[in-house]
């Protein structure tokens, strides 16, 4: 008889789990535990490690029922400790986290196995996203996936000049206040006309309207903090 694939849902709010409890049963039949705080699902994965093991982890990235006794507080401290305790099962992300800086960081520090959009997750995403996990590859939804290329695409572009401009432009009312404090890699000072062609190519770049949303779409990127 073939294995019945063992899946771990771990939610805070009980219609998320209903919704995709509904999702995967229209994909397969599949063993299907749920948890609703990460303390929880990390003692039943340690619990079920050697004798009925989860294949697949579906969880949030934020949980609103932490309290001062919780060990695991989110998403991200769940995974870091699966990954610590090296156990064996493939990690999706089912959130409604969608801010580059954050998926950035968490695709690059904690290498999930997918990442899904709550608000565009249906049955046959889900059912996708699970035959990518269980042949050793990866899927990110299709925003995600585009913001990923997009931050990789831009920071390739950004050399030292431009994140200084980046990061001293909103400490300065004018952009003439920014001259002898912008420096070239020889260490020769930026002129004022050079930093304004500088911003107009970052403008371009990023797809900003003004210098403010400018530093706003950096920040949001995380190319600045």
């Amino acid at each position: 008889m073939e294995e019945r694939i063992r899946i771990l849902i771990v939610d805070d709010h009980q219609l998320v789990i209903q919704g995709i409890l509904c999702s995967l049963k229209e994909v397969g039949d599949f063993d299907v535990v749920t948890a609703n705080n990460c303390d929880k699902a990390f003692q039943l994965i340690k619990t079920h490690q050697k004798t009925n093991p989860f294949h697949i982890l579906l969880t949030d990235l934020s949980f609103d029922n932490s309290t001062e006794e919780t060990n695991l507080d989110g998403g991200e401290e769940l995974i870091k400790a699966i990954r610590n305790n090296e156990f064996d099962l493939k990690i999706a992300v089912i959130t409604g986290h969608t801010e580059t800086n954050r998926v950035f960081n968490v695709i690059r520090n904690l290498n999930p196995n997918a990442y899904l959009l709550k608000s565009k997750c249906d049955a046959i995403e889900i059912g996708f996203a699970i035959n990518k996990m269980l042949a050793n590859d990866y899927y990110y939804t299709h925003e995600i996936h585009q913001k990923i290329m997009r931050r990789n695409i831009i920071q390739i572009q950004m050399d030292d000049v431009a994140l200084q401009i980046l990061k001293e432009l909103p400490n300065h009312a004018k952009i003439s206040n920014l001259e002898g404090i912008i420096t070239k890699s020889d260490g020769a000072l930026l002129k004022q006309r050079s930093i304004e062609t500088k911003l107009a190519n970052l403008r371009t770049d990023l797809n900003a309207n003004n210098n403010t949303d400018l530093v706003l779409k950096a920040k949001e990127l995380g190319i600045i903090d």
